[in-house]
């Protein structure tokens, strides 16, 4: 089964304990490409970096994790995005962001684009996020929506996570608009309740759930925190356990990765939200938004 991922790794800036701050990787779309790479999947990355000495280290990083970078293009003009991360006392996270001109905005639209969405259409399960859509460029967005449309012609699976950050878009009516058409062509719908409101004012799972199934999306999974998820035509599925987070970063992220990655083994949608909550639950215990593996970390 193999799996392509669309959308922009970046620099992470993290603060450790004495103040310092570590250079890493990270990026919505990315982090959930490595936790899927890890379970030993066949996972593809799409997106663009520099010719730079931290392009060369992103790469050779993301290679190290698994994730096949075949399809990842360069652009000699540009560097990639940066964020640092801060979190409260509750190990709730903010951000902070440097991706204005990064070479993922042209990554549909740089040459070579064509080569790599030839090999992309042969996917078996295509991944890509609103922020996907935000930092693409007009062109870019139209591309990867065809590329959905191929995906599903040849009988593989798109799955959208609905990830919704107001910084990125000049307008919140375009971000609707581009959600909509994301959530018409995929078929696992993978919306946060927090994004949903702050998009459409939505109060409750059941009206995010109604919304992107009257939209198109054939499974969807309305994510919920620590309070779990909710399942189209099953319900509610809390978490094994309730925890005191270190860093709540990229906790949505390995949510889709163990629930995407255990739907692919077969899992019922019910078996595959308890993975995704296993795997949420080690990442937040842990500094980044992709920590370190170790013996704790879910299979």
């Amino acid at each position: 089964m193999q799996i392509v991922v669309v959308g922009e790794g970046m620099i992470e800036l993290t603060q450790a304990d004495g103040g310092l701050w570590w250079l890493g990787h990270g990026g919505d779309t990315l982090n959930t490409a490595i936790h899927l790479a890890r379970m030993g999947r066949d996972v593809r990355y799409v997106t663009a970096l520099g010719d730079d000495p931290f392009s060369d280290t992103l790469l050779a990083d993301w290679s190290a994790e698994g994730v096949a970078t075949d399809l990842i293009l360069r652009d000699p003009t540009r560097m990639p995005g940066l964020y640092a991360i801060t979190t409260d006392a509750t190990g709730e996270r903010s951000f902070a962001y440097w991706r204005g001109e990064s070479a993922a905005r042209r990554t549909l639209s740089l040459p070579g684009a064509d080569r790599v969405m030839a090999q992309a259409e042969q996917a078996d399960l295509l991944l890509f996020s609103l922020i996907t859509l935000a930092i693409l460029d007009a062109e870019g967005r139209e591309h990867l929506f065809a590329l959905a449309g191929r995906v599903r012609a040849r009988g593989g699976r798109v799955a959208f996570d609905g990830n919704y950050r107001p910084r990125l878009f000049a307008d919140q009516q375009v971000a609707r608009d581009l959600c909509a058409r994301a959530i018409a062509v995929c078929d696992i719908g993978l919306p946060t309740l927090e994004d949903e409101t702050m998009l459409t004012g939505a109060t409750s799972a059941e009206q995010v759930q109604a919304r992107w199934q009257d939209g198109g999306a054939g499974e969807v999974v309305v994510k919920l925190g620590a309070d779990g998820c909710l399942l189209s035509g099953i319900g509610m599925v809390p978490p094994p356990e309730r925890l005191k987070p270190r860093d709540t970063s990229g906790a949505g992220d390995a949510f889709n990765a163990g629930y995407l990655g255990a739907r692919l083994d077969g899992a019922s949608p019910s078996e595959a939200a308890l993975a995704g909550h296993r795997l949420a639950a080690w990442t937040v215990m842990r500094a980044g938004a992709i920590p370190a593996r170790d013996d704790a970390l879910p299979h």
